[in-house]
């Protein structure tokens, strides 16, 4: 094969070839010694390698990877973030309200990645969005803020309703937003039954629309939301209970991820003049909610993609602050406060999922087969076309190819091919596809034949990693979400191979055949070879809905977690403040009813019947049930020891007796 010079290679490749300047919002960056660094201030503050978290997290806890990583100063910067950015906007308009921005916690209702939110918040009264009845109990005891709003969604039932109003009676703004009639009948009575004053708000159903997958959370067919006549009817009913003075706030929600300005624009016209004909017709509202979509670009691309946003979070900000005060100004009517349910954009910077890859299927074997005794007609073929390849009929010579391999299945099917020449056909075939396609590779783009588009991905590796997609990318697999994924290490190092990633369930959609690019979808990803060593990629903007939505699919649990804080009186500028294990086996499985005393006493009513049966000595049978109560100790996934690193804690074998000598 033909000798070619290396091409120089240095962080900035890496940095352009993973778009980690495009998406990582100034948080994330390459280091000179190739490590993927974390910057949670950005341009403020230290840069933290992510590699030594997770080599700190096995060398002092004995946590291993799949370790998901929360960087919580990041929460910290994107609230102030989005709080400022609509400060901006209310000042350069001068607008005559303020800007009161909510959390929605079904993002991700972790405790402490909520009190950290709201702990960057209590400058801007910055509140919760809660949409469920556990989300009211956890909403109503961390809000401490009672300048802060606590805006309840979703349908309600009488227990939610009353739950809520016990906020009222503290004295918090919780305000309950009416998804259809009957929830206005309901809170009427329930707060006439507690002697509290409710604060209201009605959703209304608009006919502008979302985009991407989370379209149908908007317009006339939308799930939630009352129409311009159940509006009316509505109000008619606070009316009749004397209770006009409580309907404060218009909401609306045009869905998650909006990846166009133009779409925010428009929804925000639309409900703003609800808002303002609601003004002229006498009620006294205060707030205009205009829910989530504040998008996240995940892919880097700037686009009205699916996965990234066409704007800044300073012109969503000015964009909704113009548009409300554009159509008030026309109306006469005054400013109402603007509420924002943001979450995605607070969340999902903030946290990385490190996985290690400990495998690789792969097409082409290191080491071809061949046979000498194999003398077979297609061999020779390939023989031929190996021994007269050249850049001149690279084509002809893929067509010859794929031919000979169709012709091999073909007399397999029908008992004319022996097994050691269908494996020598298929090493040929893999071996000469490699060469015709890094030939094509070497080609201008106009001069490379169609037909080798698909190649690549047809001779990626599959890299196998230790973590389930079900459990920490649930949004992939279910919805497409794209999420970048780049080796947090060996950055200085030219990726030598093309692959896609499989996790370790048995379930064939367990992969992640689709990436990130700049002006379309890859179906592969640049990757070094991981043999020699931990080889480890991180997912980045992982931290909106993937904490929570995650299944237990094979029974693989909740990954280890370590929470870093930035610390200036550290030498390093951070410390890692508390490591969370994940899931045991018997954690699991008490999750489906199988609790491990008992599992415990089964195993061992069957090892007293082997012992009783001389099937076990004694000693080995006790070596059994101490192994199999140990597993259940075990984490669900792999555990990888490295030679040179020490086992992890739950990985050693239980001290007992030596066997009785023979």
């Amino acid at each position: 094969m033909e000798e070619t010079t290396p091409t120089p290679w240095s962080v900035d490749d890496a940095t352009a070839l993973y778009m980690i300047d495009r998406w990582g919002g100034g948080y994330f960056s390459v280091g000179e010694d190739g490590k993927l660094c974390v910057a949670p201030r950005r341009g403020a503050g230290p840069q933290i390698p992510i590699l030594d978290v997770v080599r700190e997290c096995a060398a002092e806890e004995g946590l291993q990877t799949p370790l998901l990583i929360r960087f919580q100063d990041i929460l910290h910067d994107r609230v102030r973030e989005i709080n400022d950015a609509f400060a901006r906007a209310v000042a350069e308009n001068k607008y005559g309200a303020e800007y009161r921005g909510v959390y929605p916690i079904k993002v991700n209702q972790l405790r402490e990645v909520l009190e950290e939110i709201l702990d960057a918040g209590r400058p801007y009264h910055y509140g919760i969005e809660v949409g469920s009845k556990p989300e009211v109990f956890a909403g109503l005891s961390v809000h401490t803020d009672n300048d802060s709003l606590l805006v309840c969604n979703g349908y309600k039932d009488d227990n939610f309703i009353r739950t809520a109003l016990i906020g009222r009676k503290l004295g918090k703004k919780v305000i309950l937003i009416a998804e259809k009639l009957q929830e206005v009948r309901a809170i009427v009575r329930v707060a006439k039954e507690m002697n509290v004053e409710p604060l209201i708000g009605l959703r209304v159903r608009l006919l502008s629309k979302g985009a991407g997958k989370w379209a149908t959370s908007g317009g006339e067919h939308a799930k939630f939301g009352l129409s311009t006549i159940e509006i009316l009817e509505a109000l008619y009913t606070l009316r009749e209970a004397g209770m006009q003075e409580s309907f404060k706030l218009l909401h609306f929600h045009i869905g998650s991820q909006v990846p166009d300005i133009l779409i925010v624009k428009r929804a925000v016209r639309e409900a703003a003049r609800y808002y303002a004909k609601l003004r002229q017709a006498g009620h006294n509202l205060e707030y205009i909610d205009v829910g989530g979509g504040l998008a996240v670009d995940y892919d880097g691309s700037r686009s009205t993609f699916h996965s990234s946003m066409n704007y800044s979070i300073q012109e969503y900000a000015d964009s909704v602050v113009y548009e409300v005060m554009a159509v008030c100004d026309e109306e006469r009517v005054p400013h109402p406060y603007i509420v924002s349910e943001s979450g995605r954009a607070v969340v999902a910077h903030h946290s990385v999922l490190v996985v290690e890859v400990f495998g690789s299927i792969e097409k082409t074997p290191s080491a071809p087969y061949s046979p000498p005794e194999v003398d077979h007609k297609l061999v020779r073929d390939l023989k031929y076309l190996r021994d007269h390849l050249s850049q001149k009929n690279l084509t002809t010579s893929w067509h010859d190819l794929v031919d000979v391999k169709e012709e091999s299945q073909k007399m397999f099917e029908l008992g004319l091919l022996p097994l050691d020449a269908k494996a020598y056909v298929e090493s040929l075939y893999w071996e000469l596809a490699e060469e015709i396609q890094r030939r094509a590779a070497s080609l201008a783009p106009e001069e490379r034949p169609e037909d080798f588009a698909d190649l690549s991905n047809q001779l990626a590796d599959q890299h196998i990693c230790n973590f389930s997609v079900f459990q920490s990318l649930l949004d992939h697999w279910a919805l497409g979400q794209l999420f970048p994924i780049v080796p947090i290490h060996r950055l200085n190092e030219k990726p030598s191979l093309d692959a896609t990633l499989v996790d370790i369930t048995c379930d064939s959609d367990g992969k992640v055949s689709k990436f990130v690019d700049l002006n379309d979808v890859r179906d592969t990803l640049s990757l070094h070879d991981p043999a020699g060593g931990p080889y480890y990629l991180g997912i980045f903007l992982t931290g909106a809905y993937q904490d929570i939505m995650g299944d237990l699919h094979n029974l693989f649990g909740r990954v280890n977690e370590a929470h870093v804080f930035l610390d200036d009186d550290d030498e390093r500028g951070y410390y890692v403040e508390e490591t969370i294990e994940g899931n045991t086996i018997g954690d699991v499985l008490e999750m489906t009813q199988y609790f491990s005393k008992d599992l415990a006493l089964r195993m061992k009513s069957q090892i007293d019947a082997a012992i009783k049966a001389d099937k076990l000595k004694p000693v080995e049978g006790m070596r059994l049930l101490a192994e199999y109560e140990r597993g259940l100790k075990d984490q669900t996934y792999l555990t990888l020891v490295h030679e040179g690193e020490p086992v992890p804690k739950h990985a050693r074998r239980p001290s007992l007796p030596p066997p009785a000598a023979k």
